[in-house]
């Protein structure tokens, strides 16, 4: 397991204490796990995701993620319509784990209310929290 001083966290995105993050993209909003979240999950071997058209809200479950450890829930960082899924997830989940800012997104999602995102945490208070789990 990655020192908390290793992770990748991208100062572009807002981060939930559920460890997934959200970029903003235009109208919409780029979704998936942080790298603390995939490192603590290891090898990626399935994701479970939603369809195009779904809605929900702040705090739904969205889909899981199987790794050889343990399965874990995603939840949604704000409300919204799921406008698109990382297909390529299906055939390479382990995206998840060597890209998950980039190639490893999983939901693209149009948000009821964009301030939602503003309630996120940035990448300092992100990191606070991990290094209070830490301890």
């Amino acid at each position: 397991m990655k020192e908390i001083s290793e992770l990748q966290l991208p100062e572009d995105v807002r981060y939930a204490e559920d460890h997934e993050w959200a970029k903003s993209q235009g109208d919409v909003l780029r979704v998936g796990i942080s790298d603390y979240a995939q490192d603590q999950l290891g090898d990626i071997v399935f994701v479970e995701l939603p369809q195009a058209g779904d809605r929900l809200k702040k705090g739904d479950e969205f889909g899981t993620v199987e790794s050889v450890k343990a399965v874990s829930e995603l939840f949604m960082p704000v409300s919204g319509e799921i406008t698109a899924v990382n297909g390529a997830l299906e055939d390479a989940p382990e995206l998840v784990n060597t890209a998950p800012y980039s190639d490893g997104w999983m939901i693209d999602v149009k948000p009821d209310d964009p301030s939602e995102l503003d309630a996120l945490m940035d990448r300092d208070a992100y990191l606070d929290m991990l290094k209070g789990s830490e301890q």
